[in-house]
């Protein structure tokens, strides 16, 4: 049975030219690149190329540029070693409800020591409330770390004015572009953030994959300690095959950028624009989305039933967070938006990419109605739908 992949968001089919620009890696350029001899020394060349082609995504300096095993691992780096670095010179950090765990789990885990932790919230179509990150900001904020754009609505966040009045009060800042990356356009130099993190494997590179954008200047503890690697910010010989992995696929992200907002996101309009005309009680959560997102609730129907049900049709996607997945409450991005527990239980997420194709979405908008009309039927709390 074929596979239509709408998961995107979770992860994405690595690129066959990622793969092909891997494979010597595994088998016959394996040097160590900290090694003396030539044989090192061409493997390090290589890793100077991909840290060329990460900067260019984010038209930074290659420089700037610390590879790191993925998302997660770049966010604890940059928000564990940034607040080292200050020492405890300052104890109150910035964050907000909607976070990816690898963000909120952080926070609320630095929250326990010692640290005071204010989680900003947002509107009911998930943008950011700017009053409320100018209000809270103090003398004694240490850090602020917020999304470019959220994982389970796409929404985007302002960051070039949530940069510029975060910097205006000297505090560091820390974006965590996982989703954005490779989506919609990011340039450095127009945002004066301090630190930023994506992942390989959201961009169609290879899993175990990461950059974290270090601005020069900003300091930063590592938090892997033990060898000089990646200028002394993360010990540990390089994941070679995976960093050549993630350079390509910032390549292709780079020039395919026109792509995913305008083919990709005419996709995505395309399902929406189906799901809301064949579906009852169908809603979007969300404004301003990245192109390939589309979040949208059910009234009274479990999420999990739909999903089990596109399954048995090889149409893969979404609950919400894939890091989150198996847990038995709503989102809490939807719930921090006010979504009604009874529409919130009901949400899916579809993601889409470059991969997917018009004749899948028209699979999709064929195959869900029925089976959002099925559940309907089965759930005890909708009302009974009378003549007019």
């Amino acid at each position: 049975m074929r596979t239509i992949y709408l998961d995107n968001n979770a992860t994405t089919m690595t690129a066959p030219e990622v793969v092909e620009a891997m494979q010597p890696f595994w088998t016959e350029l394996y040097g160590n690149p900290s090694s003396m001899h030539t044989f090192g020394g061409q493997v390090k060349r290589h890793i100077d190329q991909a840290r060329r082609q990460v900067a260019a995504l984010l038209n930074a300096d290659p420089q700037e540029i610390v590879f790191t095993s993925g998302g997660s691992e770049g966010n604890n780096l940059a928000i564990r070693g940034s607040l080292d670095a200050l020492d405890g010179l300052k104890k109150h950090i910035i964050t907000t409800r909607v976070e990816h765990p690898a963000v909120l789990g952080v926070f609320r885990h630095l929250a326990k020591h010692g640290y005071r932790v204010t989680e900003l919230p947002v509107n009911s179509d998930g943008s950011l409330i700017l009053d409320a990150l100018e209000s809270t900001l103090t003398p004694d904020t240490a850090l602020v770390s917020i999304m470019w754009a959220n994982n389970e609505t796409g929404v985007i966040f302002p960051i070039e004015k949530i940069a510029n009045l975060v910097k205006s009060m000297g505090v560091i800042l820390h974006i965590d572009a996982v989703q954005a990356a490779g989506k919609i356009p990011i340039d450095i130099t127009r945002v004066p953030v301090d630190l930023l993190t994506i992942s390989g494997h959201k961009l169609h590179g290879p899993k175990g994959t990461g950059a974290l954008y270090v601005r020069k200047g900003t300091k930063l503890v590592p938090q892997v300690i033990g060898g000089h690697h990646e200028h002394n910010r993360r010990a540990g010989t390089e994941n070679i095959p995976g960093i050549v992995g993630i350079g390509m696929a910032t390549e292709l992200a780079l020039n395919g950028l026109d792509e995913e907002n305008t083919r990709v996101r005419a996709l995505r309009d395309r399902l929406q624009r189906g799901v809301l005309a064949g579906c009852k009680a169908a809603q979007v959560n969300g404004a301003n989305r990245l192109p390939n997102t589309l979040n949208v609730s059910f009234q009274y129907v479990e999420g999990e039933a739909i999903l089990l049900l596109l399954d048995n049709l090889g149409i893969a996607a979404s609950s919400g967070s894939a890091c989150a997945s198996g847990s038995l409450q709503p989102s809490h991005v939807l719930r921090a938006m006010g979504i009604p527990f009874t529409s919130a239980h009901g949400s899916i997420r579809f993601s889409l990419s470059r991969y997917n194709t018009e004749e899948e979405i028209d699979l999709v908008i064929k195959h869900l109605p029925p089976i959002i009309d099925r559940l309907r039927e089965l759930s005890p709390f909708v009302e009974d739908e009378l003549p007019v």
